[in-house]
């Protein structure tokens, strides 16, 4: 049996309050907040990057979702975390980006405090089939023909609507 993921806990500045079991971050009882990084990937037509969630997440199974996502390791920066993750469900490394802002997103399993970034370069990113069950490039008229559907997650909807519709457009 392996150990279960831990999870550092931070108050709503970011600071370290203690760590954490995934299972009980992600209970919908303890709402304990966590730190998890977005990275956005935009390409020259202004086109976002988006991963169609594997259907065995327990989250948000078979939704489309942020280019890049994950929790923030104990020990590791968001930045560490944004570079890793990158990797890992893209295949993306050497690249720049902008930190955009941070925001907590309360959902009815969690509450994460979100840092978002964003990309731009015409990468074409190598998702990972054990995490991902497809990725594309999503036009800003796609995006919002679709939103409300359930087509993709809350936490990007509320994404795309307060935190990147200003800065791509």
């Amino acid at each position: 049996m392996h150990p279960e993921e831990m999870i550092p806990v931070v108050n709503e500045k970011g600071e370290l309050i203690r760590l954490a079991p995934r299972s009980k971050c992600h209970d919908g009882k303890s709402m304990l907040l966590h730190p998890v990084i977005h990275l956005h990937i935009i390409n020259g037509k202004g086109h976002i990057f988006l991963q169609k969630r594997s259907l065995q997440k327990d989250i948000q199974p078979g939704r489309w979702d942020t280019s890049v996502g994950g929790h923030v390791d104990p020990g590791e920066t968001q930045e560490q975390a944004l570079l890793r993750e990158a990797w890992e469900e893209t295949r993306m490394k050497n690249f720049s980006y902008e930190f955009i802002k941070n925001y907590i997103w309360k959902s009815e399993r969690e509450r994460e405090l979100v840092y978002s970034y964003i990309t731009r370069n015409d990468h074409s990113p190598v998702t990972d089939p054990s995490e991902v069950d497809d990725g594309r490039f999503w036009s800003r008229e796609e995006i919002e023909e679709n939103l409300g559907t359930g087509l993709f997650t809350p936490n990007f909807e509320y994404e795309y609507l307060h935190v990147l519709k200003d800065t791509l457009y």
